[in-house]
């Protein structure tokens, strides 16, 4: 194991752990709390997401660069890391800006029908997840 393959194993179970805690752990319980309302979730959901977003970027971005200037890669690495920085790039391209006018929309006390937008970023999420496993195992094997 060279030491691009244990700076890229590093980041992915840290990008990971960050999703994993986050996304599958802190969002859905938040809503559970006694008395947080749907606006005090969307809006720390908002806040939280936009964090995570950023220093998830600063993973993918680190990972690339890696995989890039590194030695060659096994032949998994670098797909898998494609397939976690496409399901980000789409995440933050094609779904949040829908999430967030909705959470505008139910802020501004406007109802509506139900987005479906939020399952396609929790199935994101999920695609992202399998692929960081990957990316993680095939960098340190």
């Amino acid at each position: 194991m060279t030491a691009t393959d244990a700076l890229v194993g590093a980041c992915t179970f840290l990008w990971l752990g960050m999703v994993l805690a986050i996304s599958f752990l802190e969002a859905p319980l938040k809503f559970r709390a006694p008395g947080v309302t749907l606006p005090i979730g969307l809006g720390i959901g908002r806040l939280v997401f936009r964090a995570l977003n950023a220093v998830e970027l600063l993973w993918a971005v680190a990972i690339v660069v890696a995989v890039v200037a590194g030695d060659p890669p096994a032949a998994a690495v670098p797909v898998a890391a494609g397939v976690a920085v496409g399901a980000l790039a789409v995440q933050l391209v094609g779904v949040r800006p829908r999430l967030t006018r909705r959470s505008d929309a139910v802020l501004a006390g406007r109802t509506g029908p139900r987005s479906h937008a939020h399952l396609v970023y929790v199935a994101l999420e999920v695609i992202k997840v399998v692929a960081l496993i990957w990316l993680g195992v095939a960098a340190l094997t």
